[in-house]
């Protein structure tokens, strides 16, 4: 997955870094979403604009028409929801739910284009996850919040099979991945025995935001399912080498 798109530039999450990831051959597109204060659902991932655009404040205070005044990089602008939607039809979305106020427009606008297929629903909060797939008038994937994984790291490798069998169908219902880090802090999240259980209980492991080519080679090794990665040309390499480039 091409994460907030594919730009060396800093163009992230810009219709520019999007099509560069498609123009590549990614069909898998990783972005967040935010909404403005008049309810317009925008791809963004910060709360404010401040770090990447030339323009300042809290999305989530500001009207669509002011936030259209902000350049990413200076250049480019913040694309609406429905651009990326329609932009690219065969094109799947990973969408990170990044507030609250963005789950009602977000569950309208898969709706209106139709993108229940299309799309994976993330957010580090399970139950802003669920908020958006209860509300679907036909399923959709999604993938794990912090609490849940959490739970699958930490409890898997010491309760009985059973047991973790009954606990993921309970907390991880409606869940189809686990999208973690390689590692936090200290503990090693993607190990052989993470992807067994994860492969066991019909979940794929998406791995973010892997960077080195030697690291999407050990964790492809490993039988991870999906790469997260800002370098999209050098995981298209590393899957041509192997020869896993479609």
């Amino acid at each position: 997955m091409a994460h907030r798109g594919f730009s060396r530039d800093g163009l992230e999450n810009s219709m520019a870094a999007f099509r560069a990831a498609v123009d590549l051959g990614f069909r898998y597109l990783e972005t967040d979403v935010h909404t403005t204060a008049d309810g317009v659902l925008l791809l963004f991932h910060d709360e404010t604009l401040d770090r990447v655009t030339d323009g300042r404040g809290r999305i989530s205070e500001l009207p669509a028409a002011t936030v259209a005044l902000a350049r990413i990089g200076g250049a480019e602008p913040i694309p609406l929801f429905e651009e990326l939607a329609t932009a690219f039809p065969e094109v799947r979305f990973n969408l990170d739910v990044k507030d609250w106020t963005s789950v009602d427009p977000l569950v309208a606008a898969i709706e209106r284009f139709g993108l229940h297929e299309r799309v994976l629903i993330a957010s580090f909060s399970d139950r802003r996850r669920r908020a958006v797939l209860r509300q679907l008038s036909r399923p959709a994937a999604g993938s794990a919040g912090m609490v849940s994984n959490a739970l699958f790291v930490l409890l898997g490798p010491v309760l009985p099979a059973a047991v973790m069998a009954a606990v993921t169908r309970r907390t991880l219902q409606g869940v189809h991945a686990l999208q973690v880090p390689a590692s936090y802090g200290a503990v090693t999240v993607v190990t052989p025995g993470f992807v067994r259980r994860a492969h066991r209980h019909g979940l794929q492991v998406h791995v973010w935001t892997i960077n080195d080519p030697a690291e999407m080679h050990r964790l492809l090794d490993l039988g991870v399912d999906g790469i997260v990665t800002d370098r999209a040309d050098l995981l298209k390499e590393v899957l041509q080498e192997r020869g896993c480039w479609a």
